[in-house]
């Protein structure tokens, strides 16, 4: 009989092989019922924990450790994204916001354990801890949703990036707090950590601004592609390791070297030879932080973590949200509500601070397994919370704008202002046209004017509010919403409240479009139909073709044609668009 007994190698492509094919089930279960990838994986690492006896369950640290290259590469792509003009009008939501929820939290996080008879240094560890939020998660979760951008958004991202910033201080805190530390020397310790870190970030930048870029281009004349990702993982990992030897994060260090790339001509290429490695270690990095919650502490202290999760996170929550809301960081109760449910999780960081507070001899193994666990459960529940924001968000229009339409009634009402409808208003003011510009989403309004553009807030599904914005008045109006119900509802309140003006509608598909064209509109365009025939006329240029133009504008004049035939078959035999659209298929 064949000896069926694995070498060390060949437990591990086991063990790997095993956290594979448990995620190849649970990750799509969890996203088809609506619960997300991340708790997926999660879910992933916690059976492989329960169910097999393998050497990364048995010290689920080192997995973890080894898996943080995820969050490394993430926090690289998201610097990589942010130039430092981007960063430094950041600045006053890093340093103060951030700085702010450090502070508010960490304070209301530590009563807890002091009314649990722990001495105030322990709970002032504790609740610093317990203030911080998973990077990790949270940009995750913005990633999925696609909400990075957004004002809550925004907000999310500076708290945790001035958290990255405070490891530091939270390290040399504990070292500080230590029962056998020698204070004097450990300040004077605290003052070097802080000059090294300082010359650190001064190195990485030096380095980022001076020679990046052109050994990037060096490598690019090499024509080898591998080698120019093999350079881009290196500068990651140098820079990750060079912060870590400051006593910062790895994650800052990969940060700090994105931001230095992120006006470099190959940032592009850059991001898309990361983005494999990103995708890959970050959900091992959720699996390594399932494997490593401590079930038998989680049972031995059940009352007390499961008392200990929903309480801390609705505090933090509850800081958040009421800290966005004062000046001068005031946002509307909506984004407000938003950040608030995406940070009240604790973050991976607590892993390492309450490690090294029982090292230190702050407090025992028992309450740092106690502590990691609740960090564990907070971040597999996360999720969950955030699926109360439709609960809590509000369903009316007003937001806080007292809007004042006495100086509306331009020729042109363009009704949306989003990205459609913002180079849709372009033209007119090239040329001088009055334009008035009527949109829904407060913080639009807001951001808007910050450029200094004037943007009245109103929904323009409502015949008073149209009025007020001179729809009587207008000779044109355009539709740019980009919500089938919503524009549709429009241009039928339009067509019956102000008929003389002409009306031009943003058309989401090619459905839609003959909705409207029955529906007698003045113009309609698809919203992508226009740039994809430009895309298509530069690929016939960049091949070299001949008569680019014309071949472009027979087919669209031909895609016109079949608009038109295909909107008056469905008007003849009343027929559902979609229906209308479903005929034999042919090229253009």
């Amino acid at each position: 009989m064949p000896d069926l007994s694995l070498n060390e190698t060949e437990l591990l492509f086991a063990e790997a092989l095993a956290i594979i094919a448990v995620a190849c089930v649970a990750v799509p279960l969890f996203r088809r019922l609506g619960l997300g990838t991340i708790l997926g994986y999660l879910a992933t690492g916690a059976v492989i924990a329960a169910t097999l006896s393998a050497g990364f369950t048995e010290h689920p640290d080192e997995l973890l450790h080894f898996a943080e290259f995820g969050v490394v590469l993430f926090l690289f792509v998201i610097g990589l994204e942010l130039n430092p003009s981007k960063l430094w009008a950041m600045r006053g939501d890093i340093f103060g916001l951030g700085l702010c929820q450090m502070l508010l939290c960490g304070a209301l996080l530590a009563v807890p354990p002091l009314l649990l008879g722990l001495s105030w240094q322990v709970a002032v560890v504790i609740g610093l801890g317990l203030a911080l939020s998973s990077t990790a998660m949270v940009m995750q979760t913005l990633d999925e949703s696609g909400d990075r951008a957004t004002a809550y958004g925004r907000k999310a991202f500076s708290v945790l990036l001035f958290q990255d910033l405070a490891i530091v201080p939270l390290l040399l805190l504990v070292s500080l707090l230590a029962p056998a530390g020698d204070a004097e020397m450990d300040f004077a310790t605290a003052l070097e950590n802080v000059g090294l870190a300082i010359a650190a970030i001064g190195l990485l930048i030096a380095v980022g601004k001076y020679l990046l870029d052109p050994v990037f281009r060096l490598l690019a004349r090499s024509g080898v592609p591998e080698i120019m990702t093999a350079f881009a993982l290196g500068v990651v990992i140098a820079a990750a390791l060079l912060m870590d030897q400051a006593g910062m994060s790895y994650a800052m260090g990969s940060f700090v070297a994105g931001v230095m790339l992120a006006e470099s001509s190959f940032r592009h290429e850059i991001e898309a030879d990361i983005e494999p490695f990103r995708g890959l270690f970050l959900g091992l990095f959720f699996v390594a932080v399932g494997v490593s919650l401590d079930l038998r502490s989680v049972l031995d202290n059940w009352i007390l973590v499961l008392s200990a999760v929903p309480v801390a996170m609705a505090l933090k929550a509850g800081a958040v949200y009421a800290l966005v809301r004062v000046p001068p960081f005031r946002v509307s109760h909506n984004p407000a509500v938003r950040t608030a449910l995406i940070l009240p999780q604790f973050g991976e960081f607590g892993f390492v601070l309450f490690g090294a507070a029982a090292a230190a001899g702050l407090f025992d193994a028992e309450t740092a397994a106690i502590l990691i666990a609740v960090v564990t459960l907070s971040m597999a529940v996360s999720p969950l919370v955030l699926r109360l924001a439709p609960l809590l968000i509000a369903k009316s229009a007003p937001d806080g704008i007292d809007e004042d339409y006495s100086d509306a009634g331009g020729r042109a009402l363009i009704v949306g202002f989003g990205r459609f409808g913002q180079v849709v208003s372009q033209p007119l003011r090239a040329r001088d046209v009055q334009v008035t510009v009527l949109d829904n989403d407060a913080d639009r309004v807001r951001e808007a004017a910050s450029f200094g553009y004037r943007i009245h807030f109103g929904d323009g599904a409502r015949r008073d509010v149209l009025r007020a914005a001179g729809a009587d008045k207008a000779d044109l109006i355009v539709v740019c919403s980009d919500a089938i119900g919503e524009t549709d509802r429009i241009v039928r309140l339009v067509q019956d409240s102000f008929p003389d003006a002409k009306l031009l509608v943003r058309a989401v598909d090619r459905g839609h479009a003959i909705r409207l064209i029955n529906a007698g509109v003045d113009g309609e365009v698809r919203e992508t139909v226009e740039s994809a025939f430009r895309m298509g006329r530069l690929a016939l240029e960049a091949l070299g073709l001949p008569d680019a133009d014309a071949t472009v504008e027979a087919l669209r004049e031909k895609d016109r044609k079949r608009l038109a035939a295909q909107a008056a078959r469905a008007h003849e035999a009343g027929l559902d668009p979609d229906d209308a659209i479903r005929v034999t298929p042919e090229p253009l």
